[in-house]
């Protein structure tokens, strides 16, 4: 697996946060152009590595604009592989489990949070970041390798939000063969 510009190449994708929505929703990116966990004869089978997640959370009601201090959502967001939801709007989706977004979930990708800053206001305190504040990464060293043939972005709104947002992730990846064993290994631990 080598992390060079020869190898690594985007793929990106969102979803909208609708305003004044409570609940979870979903996007999914179709991954099944780059794997192929299937060894024939010689030929090894193939998954897509993700090296880095990088996300970013844009605000659509003010054109772009830097997030407004009275905004007072909140939303825990995932990567997860091989979940396929498809693309359901806020509200239309279900997060039945909190295990979901934890670091025990095989198929977590990259997670983290957003705080709107009038979400802070109430506890003075408060030391979190406003975004990003992910809290699970894959690295150029250990990358994440997906056989599934989807990814998807998942969310869970805490406060309703005052404006409609875009959250949105580009992954670093690349294609890389894989021997018959850790293909085997990797179907296992990727099972939904």
């Amino acid at each position: 697996m080598a992390y060079d510009l020869k190898s690594v190449f985007y793929l990106d994708t969102s979803v909208q946060i609708t305003k004044s929505t409570a609940g979870a929703g979903s996007g999914q990116l179709d991954l099944s152009a780059y794997i192929d966990p299937i060894a024939r004869g010689r030929t090894k089978g193939t998954g897509l590595a993700i090296y880095k997640v990088h996300w970013s959370m844009v605000d659509q009601d003010n054109a772009g604009e830097p997030v407004d201090d009275a905004e007072t959502g909140t939303v825990q967001f995932g990567l997860i592989a091989g979940l396929g939801t498809g693309d359901l709007a806020t509200g239309a989706g279900n997060v039945t489990t909190s295990t979901i977004f934890e670091n025990t979930n095989n198929l977590l990708i990259s997670q983290g949070s957003f705080y709107g800053p009038k979400s802070m206001v109430a506890n003075a305190n408060t030391t979190v970041s406003m975004f990003p504040n992910t809290m699970v990464m894959p690295s150029t060293e250990v990358p994440y390798v997906i056989v599934r043939d989807n990814v998807c972005i998942l969310y869970q709104v805490g406060d309703n939000f005052v404006d409609d947002f875009t959250l949105s992730c580009r992954l670093e990846c690349a294609q890389i063969s894989l021997d018959q064993a850790t293909l085997n290994q990797l179907l296992r631990t990727q099972t939904v």
